[in-house]
């Protein structure tokens, strides 16, 4: 099989769980707008904006790429992610996205009741907190009295390794299986079966596939360009080590010094 044949194979094995396919999906502001109806159970939720791939970065010059962000009619900025793998702490990714994101997008100098509401919107094929549940709220709670408490910032975890019969749970089987599409998402129906059915749709992300290709090889060319450079600079910091002790040894016998052993 050739190169491309593979590539066209692969392209048709992704599903919205894929950042690939997920990202590009995310570019269609009803897409967004009908996963997040669902999630955050509101049926006149509206999506104003929106942005695939959108890039945030913090003082340290660490950027994060959010897969999906938007904005919604009520001012709040939702960052969706997508993960595959259960490979990390993800909770502290979560946290983590959602601080680069506020102070990406808080304007310097406002009081910090102005700091926009956030919410990150965690979708994973595995259950991060193995408690039997396809959707998870993380609230703030004072330890003492149980009392809930707001400060902006929203945490809502969505698993398709759960199935309990509801409507997240039926979407996150669109989002995970080849051949699972449902009228009751039609925009995601409709969109994911464009990308894996269509020659218009797979050729795209035949693309993109390729695109990553090439951006892991020139990533993995310059991580070995850069461990040879860093091999090179210690071997010669090793030979300068040597030599200077080599004419700290003569100065030593030069002076009848015995040499310590």
């Amino acid at each position: 099989m050739s190169n491309k044949a593979k590539i066209r194979e692969q392209a048709k094995k992704l599903n919205p769980i894929d950042d690939a396919l997920f990202r590009k999906m995310a570019e269609e502001k009803e897409f967004c707008e009908e996963i997040l109806q669902v999630i955050l159970g509101d049926k006149n939720l509206k999506v104003i904006s929106n942005n695939a791939q959108y890039v945030v970065s913090n003082l340290q010059g660490r950027s994060v790429i959010l897969d999906a962000y938007c904005i919604l009619g009520d001012g709040r900025k939702i960052n969706i992610e997508v993960q595959k793998a259960d490979d990390d702490d993800h909770q502290r990714r979560v946290r983590y996205n959602g601080s680069v994101l506020t102070a990406n997008i808080a304007d310097p100098g406002i009081k910090f009741k102005d700091v926009p509401n956030v919410c990150i919107v965690f979708i994973s094929r595995f259950d991060v907190f193995n408690e039997g549940r396809a959707l998870y709220h993380i609230d703030r709670v004072i330890r003492e009295t149980k009392t809930a408490i707001d400060n902006g910032f929203e945490e809502i975890y969505v698993n398709a390794a759960v199935k309990d019969n509801s409507d997240v749970s039926e979407l996150m089987d669109v989002f995970v299986k080849d051949n699972a599409y449902s009228e009751k998402f039609p925009v995601t129906s409709a969109s994911k079966r464009r990308f894996k059915e269509t020659e218009e749709g797979v050729n795209i992300m035949c693309d993109i596939i390729e695109e990553i290709v090439n951006q892991e090889k020139k990533d993995l060319e310059i991580r070995l360009a850069q461990a040879e450079e860093s091999a090179v600079k210690q071997a010669a910091r090793a030979d300068k080590m040597e030599a200077q002790a080599n004419k700290f040894k003569e100065l030593l016998r030069a002076n009848g010094i015995p040499i310590p052993q």
